[in-house]
C-alpha cells in the first residue's frame, strides 16, 4: 500500500437482511475512506446504518440470507470475499472495535486481566505472563490506576469509564492499525465522556492509529474527528472536513442535527429545533430522497428524484447527496445559522415549489 493510498477503502457497500415483513435495506451504497493516523466519525440517528456499515468491516454481519455487495479495502485486501479464517486473524488484530455496552462486552464470570490475556494470545503466540504483563502495560495505558491490582478484578468492580477504558486497553492489545469505536462515550457523565475522548485522542498520536468513531452526537465528532460522513436512511448525505462541515453545513438533515443541539456560541435565547417526523422504515423507504417526508424545505420532485452524492463546487472533498441548488443551499443556511427557523428561512429565501 503507497503512502498516498487510504489506510481503508469502503465502495458501494451494500448490506441486507431478510426479515419478516421484507428485505431490510441496512447499508444502500456508501463509499467512504479512512487515511492512516486520521479520524472519521460517522454520524446519524439510530437505524441510519452507522453500525451495520462498521460490523461488516470486521465481518460480523456474515450470516444465512444477508446479502453483502460492494468492497471494503483494507491495506488492499477486499475483507468482503476474504475468507472467514484469514478475516479472523485480522479482526482483534489489525482491526480492533470498541463496542457501544463496555458491561455486556466484557464477560462478567471472568476478571479483566484474563480476558485481556485471552485478547492478546488468540493472535499471538505469547506466554501467559507476557500477555499478563501487556494487560497491566495497556490498563496503565488507559489511565486506569494501580493497573496491576485492578487486572485481577471483575468487570463489575470497575465503574462505568473504567470499563470503557478497559474496553479500549482490550482493543488495543495487539496494536491495531484501524480502530472501530462504536459510541464510546454513551451512558458516560460529560466528565467521563472529555476524558476517553482524550484518551483516544492521546493514543492515536502515540500509536498512529487510524480510526472509526461511530456516534449520533456532533459534539463528539467536532471534539475528535478529523472527517465527517453523515448517514440517513442507509445512505451517506454528506462528507467533508470537519471544520468545514461545522462551518459551512449543505444537507438539510446535517442542518436539523446542528440545530437541534446546544452550542456555547450561539445566542442564549435561541431554541432547539428538533427534526420534524422519525427516520424512515430500512424495509419501506420513502421513494426519490430519503428525506423528504421529514424535509422542511423538499419540493415536489423531490419524491421522484434520487439525488446522488456530488461535489459541493467551491469546497474540496465536501460532498453533498441533495436536490436543492448550491446557491439555495447557502442562503438557507445563512439564515439558520443566524437564529432562523426553518418556516423564516424559506420564508426569507423563497424556494420555488417548496412547502409555504
Amino acid at each position: 500500500m503507497s503512502a498516498a493510498e487510504p489506510l481503508l477503502r469502503v465502495e458501494d457497500l451494500r448490506v441486507e437482511f431478510p426479515s419478516e415483513d421484507g428485505i431490510v435495506h441496512a447499508v444502500d451504497g456508501i463509499t467512504y475512506q479512512v487515511q492512516k493516523g486520521r479520524t472519521l466519525g460517522i454520524v446519524g440517528e439510530s437505524g441510519s446504518g452507522k453500525t451495520v456499515s462498521s460490523l461488516t468491516t470486521l465481518g460480523l454481519t456474515r450470516r444465512e440470507g444477508a446479502r453483502i455487495s460492494g468492497r471494503i479495502l483494507f491495506e488492499g485486501q477486499d475483507l468482503v470475499t476474504l475468507p472467514e479464517e484469514q478475516l479472523r486473524a485480522i479482526r482483534g488484530n489489525d482491526i480492533a472495535m470498541i463496542f457501544q455496552d463496555p458491561l455486556s462486552s466484557l464477560h462478567p464470570l471472568y476478571r479483566v486481566g484474563a480476558q485481556l490475556v485471552e485478547a492478546v494470545r488468540a493472535h499471538r503466540e505469547v506466554s501467559k505472563a507476557q500477555a499478563r504483563a501487556r494487560a497491566i502495560e495497556l490498563l496503565g495505558l488507559v489511565g486506569i490506576p494501580d493497573p496491576a491490582r485492578r487486572v485481577d478484578e471483575y468487570p463489575h468492580e470497575f465503574s462505568g469509564g473504567m470499563r470503557q477504558r478497559a474496553m479500549i486497553a482490550m482493543a488495543l492489545m495487539n496494536d491495531p492499525k484501524l480502530l472501530i469505536a462504536d459510541e464510546p462515550t454513551t451512558a458516560l457523565d460529560v466528565t467521563v465522556q472529555a476524558q476517553i475522548l482524550a484518551l483516544m485522542e492521546r493514543l492515536q498520536r502515540e500509536l498512529g492509529m487510524a480510526i472509526v468513531i461511530i456516534t449520533h452526537d456532533l459534539g463528539v465528532v467536532a471534539e475528535v474527528a478529523d472527517d465527517i460522513a453523515v448517514m440517513y436512511a442507509g445512505r451517506i448525505v454528506e462528507t467533508s472536513s470537519t471544520g468545514q462541515l461545522f462551518a459551512a453545513p449543505e444537507h438539510p438533515y446535517t442542518w436539523g442535527l446542528l440545530k437541534s443541539i446546544p452550542r456555547l456560541d450561539g445566542p442564549r435565547e435561541e431554541e432547539l429545533v428538533p427534526i420534524p417526523g422519525t427516520p424512515p422504515s430500512l424495509i419501506n423507504r420513502p421513494s426519490g430522497c430519503h428525506f423528504h417526508p421529514r424535509c422542511p424545505y423538499a419540493q415536489p420532485d423531490h419524491a421522484r428524484i434520487d439525488p446522488l452524492l456530488a461535489p459541493v463546487p467551491g469546497a474540496p472533498n465536501h460532498h453533498v447527496a441533495c436536490l436543492l441548488e448550491a446557491e439555495v443551499r447557502e442562503r438557507l443556511w445563512a439564515e439558520l445559522a443566524a437564529g432562523a427557523t426553518p418556516e423564516q428561512a424559506l420564508a426569507e429565501v423563497g424556494v420555488p415549489g417548496a412547502p409555504a
